[in-house]
């Protein structure tokens, strides 16, 4: 076993939000973690990871996306970023952020766009299917409640959403998505992140072709888990994402 540069590392998680607020406003923000930093490394720790401060509408703290290259004007900004990445580099700490990739916002362009022209490039960033009046695509159950569909806006169509139906799912079955993704991903990195804790991943892969599986409430719906078991070919995706 190859030893990494994380092992044995003490990391601390922060929550931005409710973790120290410099301006006033009652919202913890990045400066804060810049002004706890001597604290934290006092403490022992080694890495910090920072739940999502990206630029988000806040329909699931942050872990709805609008923007993958912002930070949320509630916690600062990217220069306030670029300052704790560098200053934690100067007390030998790292920075981690979440990678949220299973969705993104509604409020993010690419779903702007699919909404726009779901038969174009960027409906094929989500999974979308041709509404049925009185039928659903499936019977799965989003971790929220209810269906997993929600109609598209302005179309004749739905969108999958396994969480909050302000978090369409992206469709890992695209390579540009993928692609978009990794871009993403090394983008931070270039800028210095220690790296990222990796959310929800397991929902990227969908059992396909999708179909209905047994009820198991009176609301005729299914748990989202039982479609997981049947999803096979995860590790492709994170080979390819590691590669």
């Amino acid at each position: 076993m190859v030893k990494k540069w994380w092992n044995e590392k003490v990391a601390y998680q922060i929550y931005p939000k409710s973790f120290y607020d410099t301006n006033g406003d009652g919202i913890g923000d990045l400066r804060g973690v810049i002004e706890k930093l001597d604290y934290l490394k006092d403490l022992g720790v080694d890495i910090i990871w920072l739940s999502p401060c990206y630029r988000s509408p806040l329909a699931d703290q942050g872990y709805d996306i609008s923007d993958y290259y912002d930070i949320d004007p509630r916690f600062g900004t990217m220069a306030d970023m670029d300052e704790l990445i560098a200053e934690a580099k100067k007390r030998d700490m790292y920075i981690l952020m979440d990678l949220v990739v299973n969705h993104c916002s509604d409020e993010h362009e690419w779903f702007k766009k699919a909404c726009e022209d779901p038969d174009g490039k960027y409906g094929n960033f989500f999974y979308l299917r041709d509404k049925k009046e009185g039928e659903l695509p499936t019977n799965w159950r989003s971790y929220f409640g209810g269906s997993v569909w929600e109609d598209l806006p302005g179309t004749n169509k739905q969108y999958l959403h396994v969480f909050h139906k302000k978090q369409p799912d992206l469709n890992w079955e695209n390579p540009e998505v993928r692609e978009e993704v990794y871009k993403n991903i090394n983008w931070w990195l270039d800028k210095g992140l220690g790296g990222f804790r990796i959310d929800a991943i397991i929902n990227i892969k969908k059992a396909l072709p999708m179909h209905d599986y047994e009820p198991d409430r009176e609301d005729g719906l299914c748990s989202i888990r039982k479609m997981l078991k049947e999803a096979k070919g995860i590790g492709d995706f994170l080979g390819e994402m590691r590669d």
